[in-house]
Parts: C-alpha cells; sequence; structure tokens
C-alpha cells in the first residue's frame, strides 16, 4: 500500500457533524475524504432561528451548502456516494462504496438518525407540509414557531406524552393523537395529560393532505385540521456500520463513545445524533469538533505532523 491511497481519515456522513469535523480535520492539514449520500435531516430545516448568528434564521440545505464551501475550500474532498461497508484491516480502515474501496488511518461516523414518519404521507405531501411547517420533527429546534397555534402529536404511551407535555409550553391547543387505535397511556401519562389540558384521540391516522394553511387527516372521531403536526414516533439509528465493524452500541442503537468520541473500536470515531446525546445541530458540530481534535492528535503519536 503506498502513501497515497490511504487517507488520514474518511468521514461518513455529511449532515452538521460530518461536515464541521471535515473543516476542522481540513485545517489540520490532514489528507480527509468525506462521504455524503444526500439524506441529512438538517436539510429538512425550512428556517432555524436557534442557530447562533443567524438573527433572521437560515435554511437548513443553505447552512449545509455553507458549510460544504468551507470545508472544500480547506482541501476536504468531498464524494457524493452512500457507503455500503466498514471493515479493519489491520491498522486502518476499508471503506466500500458499491465496487469501489478506499482505506483510511481513521474513521468518523457521523450518519445520523432516520426519523419515523406516518403511516400514508407521500414523498411529496412530506416535502411540502415540512418546507411550510405543517410537518414538524424537532419540538426543541422549533416549538417557538408554533407558539398559540393548533398542534397535534401523532404519538402515544411515554413518547408522545412527552413530546406533547414539552409542547404545552408554547401552546395550550394541543392534541395527541395514537397512530393506531386506542392510546397505550399508563396511570402516570394520563394523570400529566389531564393536569396539562391536552386532548386525547385515537387513531389510526390517515388520508393526510394540505387543506388551506393546515395539514389535514382522519381520525377515529373524524376528519381534523391542525397548524402544524409533530409526529413523535421514533426513528431508526444508521449505526449498522458500526455494528458491522464490531463497535459497542446501546439497546436502542446509539454509538457507544467515550468522551472524546471515540468508540470501543481504536481509530473509529462517532458524533452526532448517531451518538446518545442531544438532538441539535449545534451539539453534533461540538461533538465533530472534539472527535476531530483527537483525531488528529492521535495520527500525530503515529506520525508527527510537521509542515
Amino acid at each position: 500500500m503506498t502513501e497515497e491511497t490511504l487517507d488520514d481519515c474518511i468521514i461518513i456522513g455529511a449532515g452538521p457533524a460530518g461536515l464541521t469535523a471535515a473543516i476542522y480535520l481540513a485545517r489540520y492539514y490532514l489528507k480527509i475524504r468525506l462521504f455524503d449520500c444526500g439524506t441529512s435531516r438538517a436539510s429538512w430545516i425550512p428556517t432555524s432561528h436557534n442557530h447562533a448568528g443567524f438573527p433572521d434564521g437560515i435554511n437548513g440545505e443553505e447552512l449545509l451548502e455553507r458549510m460544504r464551501e468551507q470545508a472544500v475550500q480547506f482541501g476536504a474532498r468531498r464524494e457524493p456516494r452512500r457507503v455500503s461497508d466498514l471493515a479493519r484491516d489491520g491498522d486502518c480502515f476499508i471503506v466500500t462504496c458499491d465496487d469501489r474501496t478506499y482505506r483510511a488511518r481513521s474513521v468518523l461516523l457521523a450518519t445520523g438518525v432516520v426519523n419515523n414518519r406516518p403511516e400514508g404521507i407521500d414523498e411529496q405531501l412530506h416535502a411540502e407540509a415540512l418546507s411550510r411547517g405543517l410537518l414538524r420533527y424537532c419540538p426543541v429546534c422549533d416549538g417557538y414557531e408554533v407558539t398559540d397555534k393548533r398542534v397535534a402529536v401523532i404519538g402515544t404511551a411515554r413518547h408522545g406524552t412527552d413530546e406533547v407535555l414539552f409542547l404545552r409550553g408554547y401552546t395550550a391547543d394541543l392534541t395527541l393523537v395514537s397512530p393506531e387505535g386506542d392510546h397505550d397511556l399508563d396511570d402516570a401519562c394520563s394523570s400529566e395529560l389531564d393536569d396539562a389540558g391536552i386532548e386525547r384521540v385515537a387513531g389510526p391516522c390517515g388520508g393526510f393532505a394540505i387543506e388551506g394553511r393546515r395539514i389535514a387527516f382522519d381520525t377515529a372521531q373524524g376528519r381534523m385540521a391542525f397548524d402544524s403536526v409533530y409526529p413523535a414516533l421514533g426513528s431508526r439509528i444508521r449505526s449498522g456500520l458500526a455494528v458491522g465493524v464490531g463497535a459497542e452500541v446501546t439497546e436502542e442503537g446509539c454509538i457507544v463513545v467515550d468522551d472524546h468520541l471515540e468508540t470501543t473500536v481504536p481509530g473509529l470515531f462517532a458524533a452526532g445524533d448517531v451518538v446518545v446525546g442531544l438532538d441539535q445541530i449545534s451539539h453534533a458540530m461540538g461533538q465533530a469538533g472534539v472527535a476531530a481534535t483527537t483525531i488528529r492528535n492521535h495520527l500525530a503519536k503515529e506520525r508527527p505532523l510537521r509542515r
């Protein structure tokens, strides 16, 4: 293997975590490669108002594009491809994309998660509802945007209860809708919902459509329309590559890392939503900065980095 065929670090995933790491590592004068399959959840954000430095808000795709340009400006190589496999080969990692392989001294996983959508929302409707703020997935990000509006949370049990109670800090007009049949609520959940004055409606949900300025759907109590809907249906954590190479994950599937974002596999790091923590852009970026600096320091111990 020649030096030219070996990257210092390969980053898999190009959301806020992966792009921040690319900027850091490129500015450390490391040879890096960034794989971007174009599915970052940040691209869904119509306008983020809680990202520091943008008082008037910024569109998610615009933010990602700015970060891509910044990473490339400092020498990061972006590959618009999906990684299909990750393996170890002695002291390096092998990253596979279809029939092509790449090698690196270290790898950073920033693969994120995928939100579970309500049944019956097609791709076009989903995209339009997101762009208009009729469908939202993160009350921490944008609960402020639904202040005093009519809002539904599709979910049940503890997860649905916690999400609708969080939104109670922004609006009193809240309805918790079960995705399928009657609600699955224990006495504690029911008591908390009663105390907060939150209406419960049985499912199933279906027939989603944008009607005027609202999103509407069918329930067991008839058709209902809301200013915004939050699905609280969980998510799929993209940790399969980590599992395949032997890294430890939690019961939920989040990648286990130490204080410096290194996994249980030496040289393999993870940052962002794929790691346990607050699913926020600022948090992902902070983790990426720590991980990138640790990667730089680890590589420098193997071979001094000098100009």
